[in-house]
C-alpha cells in the first residue's frame, strides 16, 4: 500500500505482470523482489583470475575477477575471516572461491560473497610478464646505478601520451601551476592495443634526440590490466632504460604496475604526481629565495654590527686616543739603556784613571827625572852616552851634565879611575 498524489492509499500490484504505468512499483520493492530470488540461488564454486583487488579495510576485501577465457568480469566481495585469506592474494592470480550471489539493495547490485578462497597458479599473461621482467632483471635494466637524477630546473619536458587524453592535461596543467615558464614537447600515441608499443618506442627515441627535452614523461591514465600491458612490452622497456634523457613514467594510478616502471629513472604513481615531482614549485622557490636572502641580509647585518663593535673597541684603545703612550715603553728602554752604558762608562773610567794612576806611579818611580830629583846628574859624552863609569873619561874630554833642573857643558880636567 502507498499513497497516491491524492493522499489516498492505493492498492500495489502483487505481481510484476499486474503493474502499469499508472500504477508501477516503486524502486525499492523491484529491488527486494530482485534480492528475494537472488537469495534462492545455490552457492557455488567459481574460477578466475583475479583483476583487481582492495583490501585497504580491515576485515574487507573487494575482488574483480575475469573469466580466463573471455573479458567477463565479476565483483566478489569478503568480509570477516574469508577476508583475511583473500587478502593474500595478489594481481594475476589464478584462483577458486565459493561463496553466492549477493543483491546490495540500497544500490540494486549484484555481486558474489565469497566465503572460501584457494589458489590454482598464475594467469598466462601475469606469468609472461613475470618470466619477462625475470630475464631483464637479469641483464641489469632495472639496476640503480643505471638511473640518472632528473634536472632541478627544467626548461622544456618531453611528454609521450595519447592525443586529448587527461593525463596530458593533468601534466601540462600541474607543471604550468607551477612553474608557468615550462615549455613542453609532445608525442601522441596509442597508449594501448598492437601498436601501441612501436609507437610509444619511437616516441621515446625522437625525444631522446631532441637537445631541447631535459626530461622526459611517459603518461597514461588508469585502466584494467591488459589495457596496460604495452608498457610491460620488452621493446619498451628496453627504449626506457637505453633512454640518455632521464625519464618518468606516469602509468595508471597508484596501485597500477608496469615493467617500464622498473626501467624508469623515477616512477610517479600518477600523470599528476609526475607533473610535481619534475617541475619545482616557483611559489616555494622564491619562498627559499626570499629566505636565503633575509638570511643573508642577517649574516650581513651581524658582521657589519661586528665589525663597528671591533672598530669601536679599537678607537677607545690608549694607543689611538693617546698614542705618545707607545713611545713609553721605548723611551724607558733608552732611558735605562743610557742609565746602564753611563754606569759601565763611569765603572771603566774609574778602573782606567786608577790603571793610569798606578802605572805613572811607576814610571814616577822609574824616571830618571825623580833620581835628579833627589840631587842626582846625569853624565853623558858629546854622542849623548851616558857615563857611568870614571874609566870611561878622558882628559879634557867634553861632557854634559845634566841636573834636576836644566843642564850645563863641561870638560874634564882631572880622571880618578
Amino acid at each position: 500500500m502507498i499513497e497516491s498524489p491524492s493522499h489516498e492509499p492505493r492498492q500495489l500490484p502483487a505481481m510484476a505482470r499486474d503493474t502499469t504505468k499508472d500504477n508501477p512499483w516503486p524502486v525499492s520493492l523491484i529491488s527486494s523482489k530482485f534480492a528475494d530470488a537472488v537469495d534462492r540461488w545455490p552457492a557455488a564454486w567459481v574460477a578466475g583470475q583475479v583483476h583487481q583487488i582492495n583490501a585497504r579495510r580491515a576485515g574487507q576485501v573487494y575482488m574483480t575477477l575475469r573469466d580466463n577465457q573471455t573479458t567477463t568480469q565479476m565483483d566478489v566481495v569478503f568480509f570477516g575471516a574469508p577476508a583475511y585469506e583473500a587478502a593474500k592474494f595478489s594481481q594475476g592470480d589464478l584462483v577458486v572461491v565459493h561463496g553466492k550471489a549477493n543483491m546490495y539493495q540500497p544500490r540494486t547490485s549484484l555481486s558474489f560473497r565469497a566465503d572460501e578462497i584457494h589458489h590454482v597458479g598464475k594467469g598466462g599473461l601475469m606469468e609472461q610478464i613475470e618470466q619477462l621482467r625475470k630475464k631483464l632483471k637479469g641483464e641489469g635494466l632495472f639496476d640503480d646505478d643505471r638511473k640518472v637524477a632528473l634536472p632541478a630546473f627544467p626548461h622544456c619536458i618531453g611528454l609521450v601520451c595519447a592525443p586529448g587524453a587527461r593525463a596530458e592535461g593533468d601534466v601540462m596543467t600541474n607543471a604550468r601551476l607551477r612553474w608557468p615558464s615550462i615549455e613542453f614537447e609532445v608525442k601522441h600515441v596509442h597508449v594501448q592495443g598492437p601498436s601501441c608499443p612501436r609507437e610509444v618506442i619511437a616516441a621515446i627515441a625522437a625525444l631522446d634526440a631532441d637537445p631541447r627535452v631535459e626530461v622526459i614523461v611517459v603518461a597514461r591514465g588508469g585502466g584494467a590490466f591488459e589495457d596496460l600491458i604495452g608498457f610491460s612490452d620488452e621493446g619498451v622497456v628496453r627504449a626506457a632504460a637505453n633512454c640518455v634523457t632521464p625519464l618518468v613514467s606516469a602509468i595508471g594510478h597508484e596501485d597500477d604496475w608496469t615493467l617500464i616502471d622498473l626501467a624508469a629513472d623515477l616512477r610517479a604513481s600518477t600523470p599528476t604526481d609526475a607533473a610535481k615531482r619534475i617541475v619545482p614549485d616557483v611559489r616555494e622557490e622564491l619562498s627559499l629565495v626570499a629566505e636565503a636572502r633575509q638570511r643573508m641580509l642577517s649574516d650581513m647585518q651581524r658582521m657589519v654590527s661586528l665589525e663597528q663593535q671591533r672598530l669601536s673597541a679599537y678607537t677607545q684603545r690608549p694607543s689611538l686616543t693617546h698614542p705618545e703612550t707607545l713611545l713609553d715603553k721605548p723611551m724607558q728602554f733608552v732611558k735605562d739603556a743610557r742609565l746602564r752604558m753611563n754606569t759601565a762608562m763611569n765603572f771603566m773610567t774609574a778602573e782606567a784613571t786608577s790603571t793610569i794612576d798606578k802605572l805613572h806611579s811607576t814610571l814616577t818611580a822609574l824616571s830618571p827625572q825623580s833620581t835628579l830629583n833627589r840631587g842626582y846628574a846625569v853624565v853623558q859624552a858629546e854622542d849623548g852616552t851616558v857615563i857611568d863609569s870614571a874609566s870611561n873619561l878622558s882628559r879634557e874630554q867634553k861632557i854634559s851634565v845634566t841636573l834636576k833642573s836644566g843642564k850645563f857643558a863641561a870638560q874634564v880636567t882631572d880622571v880618578n879611575k
